[in-house]
């Protein structure tokens, strides 16, 4: 009679590590699962406006770089229902804040901008486009309203039409110094020297 009794024990104390076991295993998946849904968080390029960088070194020898996010117009018109809007400050690209770079200092439009990195905005306005540095370059995009007080800079700069659509927003710079950021059938071009 001791032989079941035996077997009923080892039986259980069978069942109890199996049950840990799976409960182990369920917790090491939600740990794999939760470690990788915070990597595809951290992934830039998965989003639907991807990241992209624009540099270059002047021929001053300052090194101009830009941080944006490229958004993609399908479709939409800008004014209309796709950014910029007249008269609303835009963080020019998508995501965060657009972020222009300095390793010296700079002249935009021939104005002073001292080396740093500043976000990057833009009022668009019957009168033109101004471009909007600002020292508060680790924010969303969309948090200009709460940083406006840090702005180091405003250059006025006239936005022109394309013949063609640039379905991606992009920048450019050459080593003369001129910026140019194409979006939809909007071109805006600044220098910085």
């Amino acid at each position: 009679m001791m032989l079941p009794s035996a077997v009923l024990s080892l039986t259980f104390y069978t069942k109890k590590i199996t049950m840990k076991k799976k409960i182990s295993l369920v917790l090491l998946c939600c740990g794999l699962l939760t470690a990788g849904s915070l990597e595809a968080q951290q992934d830039k390029s998965k989003r639907p406006s991807p990241p992209a960088t624009a540099t270059q070194t002047l021929e001053s020898g300052a090194t101009i770089t830009i941080e944006y996010s490229q958004p993609s117009v399908k479709g939409r018109t800008i004014g209309d229902n796709l950014e910029p809007k007249k008269d609303k400050v835009w963080r020019m690209g998508a995501n965060e804040a657009t972020v222009f770079d300095a390793s010296k200092d700079v002249m935009v439009e021939g104005k002073a901008l001292p080396a740093g990195r500043y976000s990057l905005f833009g009022l668009w306005g019957d009168d033109g486009f101004t471009l909007i540095f600002n020292s508060a370059s680790k924010i969303w995009g969309t948090q200009y309203d709460q940083n406006k007080d840090k702005d180091v800079l405003r250059v006025n700069v006239k936005p022109r039409t394309t013949t063609t659509t640039q379905e991606q927003l992009v920048y450019s710079i050459d080593k003369t110094g001129l910026v140019t950021m194409l979006w939809g059938t909007m071109a805006v071009d600044f220098t910085v020297k």
